[in-house]
């Protein structure tokens, strides 16, 4: 059975008449007259059979109905994006705009390996860089904004596919002189009754912090949240305690100084699996797991091949 389905043009007009709530500026935003827009928009009302939204001497309201309709033909627009994104691309890795993300324990460390050489090698290539945490990043996944992220494995995330890289080993951090810096054969025992700081709550690498360390944040001694990684190890150069760091950053320009000592543990501990995340069906999954590769490559001759996933 046929039927009549609005073409995406009038989808767009729709849209963005919800978003501005003004005949004019959704004109302005769609690039044509105000005349065309109403009658696209009309069109649609009819094609409907119902109201979409109520003219107003200042602007326009969606109605009931035209809430519904502005949700799917966002969805509608979206999906209409990624097929063109897929045909075009097909065949030729980055090649236009491509939004990648990164936490932040992690894009200070991968980020600066790996964005010269995408330049490089694809020349075509757009890249915009995103540092948020992992749930933002996630979010963003979702709403295609964003066509990838490196993120800290284990993570749950309905919808979301993920690559896992290479396990990163937590290392002890501890101000200079500290017993513990010069402790033979350390384990997480040792941390038991000292002053652990870690970043503030919200950040997955505390969670795995505690986690590693089977520690309840809060307990024992008053800890103190860093805001970041920097900070972290500001604080433990300054005596405040001891902290657990990823073996990512310190390899990788973290600024430890001379005050402050890094050990490892006699058993390795592994504090986290650093992956790439993209939403499935991606039309970038190819890309997505080229970045992943890359990383390994970049990183193959610092971290233990056992480590690399």
């Amino acid at each position: 059975m046929s039927m009549n389905i609005p073409t995406l043009r009038q989808l767009q007009f729709l849209v963005a008449l919800g978003e501005s709530g003004s005949f004019s500026r959704a004109a302005e935003a769609c690039h044509v007259t105000q005349p065309t827009l109403s009658a696209g928009i009309k069109e649609l009302e009819d094609l409907f059979g119902v109201a979409l939204a109520e003219r107003e001497s200042r602007g326009a309201t969606l109605t009931h109905a035209g809430e519904i309709a502005v949700a799917r033909a966002s969805a509608l627009l979206a999906d209409a994006h990624a097929l063109v994104q897929a045909v075009t691309s097909a065949g030729a890795l980055f090649s236009g705009p491509f939004h990648l993300g990164a936490i932040p324990t992690i894009a200070p460390f991968v980020l600066p390996q790996i964005v010269g050489q995408l330049t490089r090698r694809y020349p075509d290539l757009k890249l915009y860089l995103t540092e948020d945490r992992t749930h933002r990043l996630i979010d963003q996944l979702r709403a295609r904004t964003l066509d990838a992220a490196f993120i800290a494995l284990p993570w749950e995330a309905p919808g979301i596919e993920m690559m896992t890289l290479f396990d990163d080993e937590f290392l002890l951090a501890a101000p200079a002189g500290h017993p513990l810096s010069r402790k033979n054969g350390l384990s997480p025992e040792d941390l038991q009754g000292e002053d652990l700081l870690l970043l503030e709550d919200g950040h997955c690498l505390r969670d795995h912090a505690v986690s590693v360390c089977r520690l309840k944040a809060g307990a024992g001694r008053e800890q103190v949240a860093a805001t970041s990684l920097g900070t972290l190890v500001n604080m433990v150069a300054g005596g405040l305690g001891v902290s657990l760091i990823p073996r990512l950053a310190a390899d990788n320009g973290l600024a430890l100084g001379p005050d402050v000592a890094v050990r490892s543990f006699v058993t390795p501990i592994i504090g986290r699996q650093v992956g790439i995340a993209w939403k499935s069906g991606s039309p970038r999954e190819a890309e997505a797991r080229a970045l992943g590769e890359l990383v390994r490559e970049q990183l193959r001759g610092q971290i233990n091949a056992s480590s690399l996933a």
